[in-house]
């Protein structure tokens, strides 16, 4: 099975962002034109992985056939808050990265 990784792989970030409004459509956007390894990268992906729940994946799972580009949009399309708590999930992974990495806000 070739389609599902461990976690959230940041291949599949910018195919997210017509998913929602027009703010979540602006932070993907942002987040795709960011080089590999950058630190809002790497939120996302943890961001993504806490969201859609990565680290419980099993791979004789109906979730893991069907692959991490499918489970990542139906966790998306399925969360019942605003793009403004989503972003709030997402700044909230920044915040745990940066304090992981050592950087400074």
């Amino acid at each position: 099975m070739d389609h599902t990784e461990l976690l959230f792989p940041p291949r599949l970030i910018s195919l997210l962002s017509n998913l929602r409004g027009a703010k979540w459509q602006r932070l993907v956007e942002q987040i795709s034109n960011k080089p590999i390894g950058d630190v809002e990268r790497r939120a996302f992906v943890l961001f993504m992985a806490r969201l859609a729940s990565c680290l419980n994946c099993q791979s004789d799972t109906w979730r893991a056939h069907q692959g991490c580009e499918h489970c990542a949009k139906q966790t998306l399309k399925k969360f019942r808050g605003t793009d403004e708590e989503l972003i709030a999930l997402f700044e909230e992974s920044l915040t745990d990265i940066k304090a992981a990495i050592g950087v400074k806000s």
